[in-house]
């Protein structure tokens, strides 16, 4: 298996745990919405269910994030090879290396380390369409693009 290939599938693996811990935490707030039964504390009953209801649309909004990544993973082939950085692109500089795809953090592949980062991250944004040899300045430090894969 080739490295855009293991990269995009730890990217994949990512957003699949990520719905997962989502669905859960849906799953047992709707549970837990249903067990709530009014109770002599009033009040306290409110509260709970305001609380449960917070949590859902903040769970809500982080599956409409997972679903968006998705949508972004769903557009990257790994087979396109081009001069200039573009989603899909693994961009090696003299400072890190970069798989320009979603904001995923830290990713290893023959303990050589990856930044999955999205192209509207700040410094994602900088590596769009440069090519190699190409310099960026992020956080007023110069990085060299030293190769595009």
């Amino acid at each position: 298996m080739n490295l855009k290939q293991e990269l995009f599938k730890q990217c994949e693996a990512f957003v699949n745990k990520r719905l997962q811990n989502i669905e859960e935490v849906i799953s047992s707030n709707q549970k837990a919405l249903q067990s709530e039964t009014k109770s002599s504390a009033g009040d306290k009953h409110e509260t709970g269910r305001a609380m449960l209801q917070l949590e859902m649309e903040k769970a809500g909004q982080q599956l409409a994030g997972v679903s968006q990544m998705k949508e972004i993973l769903n557009k990257i082939d790994v087979s396109k090879q081009s001069k200039n950085a573009h989603l899909g692109s693994i961009i090696f500089t003299e400072k890190a290396n970069y798989f320009l795809s979603i904001s995923a953090g830290q990713l290893a592949v023959a303990g050589i380390k990856y930044f999955a980062i999205s192209v509207s991250s700040p410094i994602g944004k900088l590596l769009l369409g440069k090519q190699e040899t190409d310099e960026v300045i992020f956080n007023g430090n110069s990085i060299k693009i030293l190769k595009i894969q």
